[in-house]
């Protein structure tokens, strides 16, 4: 029910306002006259006057007064709201079915879709209504329940990074629930054949009403390299006015820091879907690029992932004769070193020994004759899509080479003896370069003037030729030829590396040329299918649908035919995936991709996600009754006299002092304000709920109990021991987090994995505990142990090595060779020792670095030694008689060793302390 845009949950209370004239009349009625008898003694009180008066009737205003709190109460209790959702579809009361798209185009307008769908739902749960959900990127079976049900799920409720395929619409139809229904669709905005099936048995259903935003969608290409730029194309959905776009290129700055590397402007033309943008950056920068994105639009469509096509390359150099004493000008690879160093790694060596690195580009100059195993090598790492690029040269001019025959390494047959200036088969004069044609991946580069040549090795007139040639000279004589082999390609430049045959060596077009050759290494178009077969390929980073990258290294493989051909979904997300030293990213969308907006049958509702927010009235509503009859009391009192003088002054201050009194912080709030202060006031160690009672009360016994010990033994003082949830509390205020481990406990959420990664890297340290005596030594395993690796995986943890005879932790307060618990394994693990770690001279030890292991691990069941009742007497057995109670003793020494590490860091290493350990050690 609806009065002047203000709807009633229950207006069936506002037929109670009619009893409103009723109480008028009761609160205006008086009683019965008394009868008049005349008592002769009033005689005595005639002329005396009474200074207090009552009203033998009530006020006019206090009648009204009272009757706006019963009012106010009375449309309180009714459930008000304003702007309430009046949609057809959710005034009806049948079950409702939510159709969502889910997928990545939904994500920039996510918030306003959640909004609106708890709006509907609201309005269902008032109309009792039963609502189911499908969202179509990622369906499940939609059972119907309860609107409020449904909106307790909506806080993990998310999109999908990619778009709901013919696969996801297929196992939608079936998963649909019985019976006649409504639907409401929650359209993405992208056009798709797929949903036409879907819709049609919606229909047949019931009503189907769609709900789609307004905002244009926008999306990012997969990056391109073109005439030494990087291209970026992005699309939107539909035309309309001019409207300019900002792409920026985030990566990492040299520390190492996240950091936006450069930005482009980008400007869509009034009808235009698509516009190009350029970044032109040194190799150095464009290695560092992660990632590129629409600045302001958090969509995985409007992000793009570079791989092996921005990175810096390998070059591999080989010459076929040494440097002429020393003489560095004349060295056939000195000017491609000077050329390719600024945008290339550069490898030297035997050719046999840079083939297993597998660089990007090998390059010979002047290398005429290989033997039948390198040749063999070349051309399985040519398959592999490697570029070899062959420089001529005197050896190659004179040598028989692709002579009568075109040689596998070569690009064309060559004629004998080459050409120069001044003899047979010769140029009068030395010859420019012509300018590269469109096809050339030197085009666009400008050529100087003073670039000419003066001899080259000739080719062979062939039916192919033509369409090898790349470059050529002023005469149309071909000066770089090329032919691909398998995934990769072969060039020559047929004139030699050094200024000996022409000047090219010696300009800047020589850097920018072979620069476009060392990108173009890898850089070639997608694979086929054919050419990934039997590959696997292990996903690095994934996005997410807002365009966030995750961690993917725990997600399965993919096989190479699915990275090109299979869809995205589940089973293949967008990300970078890593196969041995290749590189592959699949991004939302493909570099053909167009965004087309969906168009939706004439019988289909249309409507918008803005709408009015509902804004509920009942609260302001009976707070005012309150507040009216709190007037009235003070009021009636007034009348009655009992209210004059001092006393109103006092009543009247009290009243407002209770209305403007500040609403208290919710209690969520000084909660987590009271968790900080505890944990912050003293040294405080935590440990890990783990869902076992019995278990978390042993671990709050032990870290108790090394508490006390700290107390009784150091000048640490701690706290009491706190228990933490890793999902709602915060980690930072704990320097010592113990986690004992179970084989039921709970998997952390992503969330709760990135709070203790966060942990670990600013200082803290966790303590993992199987509590199984690592029994998986002797080569079985524990149901806690594969707990432990489950629980571990997300976790950033560095390589680890079992404790040494020289780590710190062997002597930070006590001198120890054991760590036992109420177990006796030797076997703790913590962070490795860096690999150049040396002993030093007059030192017992290494000089290991500052670091604190951020782990250890171990199944000592370290709790149950440490733990003590409030008296202090130890609650768990350990061993038998002395020998047990000197392994407890032992076990408290290590904990004291531990907090104190925690505490100090490697401060035991540094040398001022050896004197000292020494004299203990030989004592």
């Amino acid at each position: 029910m609806t009065i002047f845009g203000i709807g009633f949950a229950t207006p069936w209370l506002l037929l109670t306002l009619l009893a409103l004239p009723i109480l008028w009349l009761i609160l205006r009625a008086v009683p019965p006259a008394p009868i008049r008898r005349m008592f002769p003694g009033v005689v005595l009180l005639l002329g005396l006057k009474d200074d207090d008066q009552v009203s033998d009737r009530t006020p006019w205003w206090l009648l009204l007064l009272r009757m706006l709190a019963v009012a106010a109460l009375i449309i309180g209790l009714a459930g008000p709201i304003l702007n309430p959702q009046t949609d057809d579809i959710a005034a009806n009361d049948g079950p409702l079915l939510v159709v969502m798209d889910g997928s990545w185009a939904s994500a920039a307008s996510w918030r306003a879709r959640t909004e609106a769908l708890d709006g509907l739902l609201a309005q269902a749960a008032r109309d009792d209504r039963r609502v189911a959900l499908l969202k179509l990127s990622a369906p499940e079976p939609a059972s119907f329940q309860t609107a409020d049900d449904l909106r307790a799920r909506l806080v993990g409720l998310t999109p999908e990074p990619w778009e709901p395929g013919e696969t996801q619409i297929t196992r939608a139809l079936d998963l649909l629930p019985e019976g006649d229904f409504d639907t409401y669709w929650m359209s993405d905005g992208l056009e798709r054949e797929t949903r036409t099936n879907l819709l049609e048995a919606l229909e047949d259903r019931g009503t189907v009403t769609v709900f789609q935003a307004g905002q244009t969608i926008l999306g990012l290409a997969p990056a391109r390299f073109e005439d030494g730029n990087i291209v970026l194309t992005a699309l939107r959905a539909q035309t309309g006015s001019e409207h300019e776009i900002v792409v920026l290129a985030q990566g990492r700055d040299p520390a190492g820091n996240p950091a936006v590397l450069a930005r482009a402007t980008a400007t869509f033309e009034s009808d235009a879907t698509t516009t190009e943008t350029a970044l032109s950056l040194p190799s150095e920068l464009r290695a560092r690029i992660t990632r590129f994105e629409i600045e302001g639009n958090r969509s995985a469509g409007a992000t793009t992932l570079p791989d092996d096509s921005l990175r810096r390359r390998e070059v591999a150099l080989m010459a076929g004769r040494e440097d002429r004493e020393e003489l560095q000008l004349l060295s056939p690879l000195h000017y491609l070193e000077k050329a390719l160093e600024p945008s290339a790694d550069l490898l030297t060596g035997a050719l046999m020994d840079m083939i297993p690195a597998n660089p990007d580009v090998i390059a010979l100059a002047d290398v005429a004759t290989l033997g039948a195993a390198e040749e063999e090598a070349l051309l399985d790492w040519l398959d592999g899509g490697g570029i070899l690029l062959r420089f001529a040269g005197p050896r190659l001019a004179a040598s028989d080479v692709s002579r009568e025959t075109e040689d596998p390494l070569m690009p064309v047959r060559l004629r004998a003896g080459g050409r120069s200036v001044g003899g047979a088969m010769s140029w009068g004069e030395p010859k420019s370069l012509a300018e590269f044609s469109e096809d050339s991946p030197f085009f666009g580069l400008p050529i100087p003037e003073d670039v000419t040549v003066s001899a080259q090795v000739m080719a062979q007139p062939d039916p192919a030729l033509a369409e090898r040639v790349i470059a050529q000279l002023s005469d149309g004589t071909p000066l770089v030829t090329r032919k691909a082999v398998g995934q990769g390609q072969i060039i020559l430049f047929h004139v030699t590396a050094n200024a000996e045959w022409s000047s090219l060596p010696l300009s800047g077009l020589f850097v920018q040329m072979l620069e476009r050759l060392a990108i173009a290494a890898g850089s070639s178009s997608q694979p086929s299918a054919e050419e990934l077969a039997g590959t696997i390929w292990q996903p690095n980073m994934v996005l997410d649908a807002f365009g966030s990258l995750n961690d993917g290294s725990t997600l399965p493989g993919v096989p190479g035919e699915d990275m090109v051909e299979a869809a995205l979904g589940p089973d293949l997300r967008p990300g970078l995936y890593q196969s041995q030293d290749r590189a592959m990213a699949r991004n939302v969308l493909a570099s053909d991709a167009v965004l087309t907006p969906a168009s939706w049958p004439s019988d289909i509702t249309v409507e918008g996600l803005t709408q009015s927010e509902e804004t509920p009235l009942a609260g302001w509503l009976l707070a005012l009754a309150i507040a009216l009859l709190l007037a009235d009391i003070i009021a009636s009192l007034f009348l009655s006299g009992r209210l004059s003088g001092p006393r109103a002054t006092t009543a009247v201050g009290v009243a407002a002092a209770l209305l403007l009194m500040p609403v208290p912080p919710a209690q969520a709030q000084s909660t987590d304000d009271q968790f900080a202060l505890a944990a912050t006031s003293e040294v405080t160690f935590a440990h890990v709920i783990t869902g076992d009672e019995t278990l978390d009360r042993a671990a709050q016994a032990g870290l108790r109990g090394l508490s006390d010990t700290l107390f009784f033994r150091t000048s640490v003082e701690p706290a009491d021991p706190v228990a933490v949830n890793l999902e709602t509390d915060e980690l930072a205020f704990f320097p010592f987090l113990y986690w004992p481990i179970t084989p039921d406990q709970p998997t952390p959420s992503a969330e709760a994995y990135a709070k203790l990664n966060t942990y670990l890297r600013s200082g803290g340290m966790i303590m993992f505990d199987t509590r199984d005596a690592d029994i998986a030594r002797f080569g079985t395993g524990s149901p806690n142990g594969r707990k432990l690796q489950q629980l571990a995986a997300p976790l950033d943890i560095p390589p680890l090595e079992p404790i040494p005879e020289d780590h710190v932790l062997t002597r930070t307060f006590y001198l120890l060779q054991d760590f036992p618990g109420r177990h006796n394994s030797r076997d703790v693990w913590v962070e490795a020792a860096p690999p150049d770690a040396e002993l030093v001279e007059g030192m017992p030890f290494r000089n290991l670095n500052d670091n604190v292991t951020p782990v250890i691990i171990g199944g000592n069941d370290w709790a149950s030694a440490w733990a003590m009742d409030e008296r202090g007497n130890p609650l768990f057995p350990i061993g038998r008689g002395y020998a047990g109670e000197r392994q407890r003793e032992i076990a408290y020494r290590f904990g004291v060793n531990l907090v104190m590490h925690v505490l100090t860091g490697n401060y035991k290493s540094d040398q001022v302390h050896v004197p000292a350990l020494l004299d203990r050690l030989g004592n």
